[in-house]
């Protein structure tokens, strides 16, 4: 990466020109001192008609390729799942920062090594995990920090969506070596997240996940309960064989109950607040500031801010792997029948190296019940 005074313009490459991209695309492009230098697909006819819809300089079939023809400074990392790993280890070798979609990684073991690559590169790695950054998440954790809340209680953190049979059919989706999980990884992840990012560490989780009503390899519903370090309790479903599709996150303080409904994306009108009674004092500034939406746009505004002040990525490859890890612990209670620890699952257990511990736990269960 080429040292650039903070006036110049911020080099983007977009790998991966499919659907999400064009987000990416949408969000970078509302951020001053941005330029989308580069579309980057193995594909160059989706590449070039990409590039034409959003104004992109130049066009290449790999990353290497993209930076030969001229300077960048982030890359986005737009493609399936499987391929996130091994573009931004690339991405990091070359000095670059990276942004990359969800899941960040398909196993806790990737997600250390990518740890370990952003210390050694002068670039960064932030995981796209936008909910984060929409007004109502950040007024809330300011409420709670400043304890006028009182203390968290009990949590309810529901993704339920639907997605039907031909979803799963596409070749690449419901396998663990592709996707690294089904819903549980690919969908929920965004919600429970945000539950973690409000709520902090978890201590324990007991889960059960299963395939009910897909053909997938994957799970295509798991439901959890959740014991954070506070003492609070939660629990979180993730679903995509749920016809009447919701986002919902509600939290019982001591003081005040909060809740968010929304499908893919909040803004402060998806927030409702309940004082307890006699507690409005504990909630008399939450409509106060400005509407931020959760979303791409939001998250890249902290990024390129990030990037221009020289500050470290938001949403880390170290924040991220504690919303990894429960998705790996989720799993591995699932399947296990235990209750699994935070930090139980290290380099000796099956789970680390893979979401469904190399057992594919619900195929065996397909295979005896033919």
């Amino acid at each position: 990466m080429t040292e650039t005074p903070q006036t110049s313009k911020v080099r983007v490459a977009i790998i991966g020109t499919g659907g999400i991209a064009n987000a990416h695309a949408d969000a970078l492009l509302q951020q001053p001192g941005v330029e989308l230098t580069a579309a980057v697909d193995i594909d160059a006819a989706r590449a070039k008609g990409f590039a034409a819809t959003w104004g992109v300089t130049r066009t290449a079939p790999s990353l290497k390729e993209a930076l030969d023809g001229g300077g960048l400074d982030l890359v986005a990392i737009c493609t399936p799942p499987f391929s996130h790993f091994p573009l931004a280890l690339e991405a990091l070798s070359l000095g670059l920062h990276a942004v990359v979609e969800k899941p960040p990684a398909l196993s806790l073991a990737q997600m250390r090594e990518l740890e370990a690559a952003e210390a050694a590169s002068a670039g960064t790695l932030s995981c796209i995990f936008q909910h984060r950054f929409g007004s109502g998440a950040q007024r809330l954790r300011s409420l709670q920090q400043a304890g006028v809340l009182g203390r968290p209680l009990v949590g309810t953190c529901n993704t339920l969506w639907f997605r039907n049979q031909a979803y799963f059919d596409v070749p690449w989706r419901g396998l663990w070596d592709v996707e690294g999980g089904g819903p549980t990884m690919g969908h929920g992840i965004h919600q429970f997240d945000l539950l973690l990012h409000l709520w902090g560490p978890w201590a324990e989780v007991t889960a059960f996940a299963g395939k009910l009503a897909r053909k997938t390899d994957t799970e295509d519903a798991s439901a959890a309960v959740v014991r954070f370090e506070s003492g609070a309790i939660a629990t979180i479903i993730n679903s995509v064989i749920s016809p009447r599709e919701t986002s919902y996150l509600r939290l019982d303080f001591e003081h005040a109950s909060v809740e968010l409904e929304h499908l893919y994306g909040y803004s402060d009108t998806n927030w409702t607040v309940t004082p307890a009674p006699g507690r409005e004092d504990a909630v008399a500034s939450w409509n106060q500031g400005e509407d931020v939406a959760s979303g791409h746009p939001a998250q890249y505004g902290a990024i390129i801010r990030s990037i221009a002040d020289g500050g470290p990525a938001p949403v880390t490859v170290t924040d991220a792997y504690a919303t990894m890890e429960l998705a790996a612990a989720i799993y591995a209670s699932s399947v296990s029948g235990t209750t699994i620890a935070r930090g139980e699952i290290d380099d000796s257990s099956p789970f680390f190296t893979r979401m469904d511990g190399h057992l594919e736990p619900w195929k065996q269960e397909e295979e005896l019940n033919a």
